[in-house]
């Protein structure tokens, strides 16, 4: 999916978007070494079981896989590793404020290239119960039928 802004999502975390109601989202940076940019070109990464945390006034993406590069021998690094998310100082004191005093989540929604560079939007979620996601699969169900029914009536 190319954008007129220059901008390639890779990867999306769908899971993400069910299993969380969604606050607020932000865009950063990843630190990533050369054979990991190159198989994420190549479409070899997942976001499903990813989460971030915050270290020492430092943000990190943990459970994010990224295939190693088949051509990177030694090079390749963890499929699994830790890596380092690139935002302001404040910003990750913020983020580090919400989640503790309200019991939130930071979830990272999509990778894409925006400019060459590889960003991340992430997400600052509150957990969903079972019966939220019924009402959302029911909201869904019931959208569709709407759809349905005006697409059958223009014909």
């Amino acid at each position: 999916m190319a954008d007129s802004k220059g901008i390639k999502v890779i990867a999306e975390n769908r899971q993400a978007r069910h299993e969380y109601f969604i606050l607020e989202t932000l865009e950063c940076g990843i630190e990533l070494v050369g054979t990991e940019v190159k198989s994420i070109r190549s479409g070899g990464v997942n976001l499903k079981d990813s989460w971030c945390s915050i270290e020492d006034y430092e943000m990190f993406v943990r459970q994010m896989h990224i295939s190693p590069y088949e051509k990177g021998n030694i090079f390749n690094r963890d499929p699994l590793r830790v890596r380092r998310l690139l935002l302001h100082k404040r910003e990750i004191i913020r983020l580090f404020n919400e989640v503790r005093q309200q019991g939130l989540t930071l979830v990272p929604l999509s990778l894409y290239f925006k400019g060459g560079r590889v960003k991340m939007q992430l997400a600052l979620c509150k957990g969903k119960q079972l019966h939220d996601k019924r009402d959302d699969m029911a909201k869904k169900a019931a959208q569709r039928e709407i759809e349905r029914a005006v697409k059958e009536r223009n014909k």
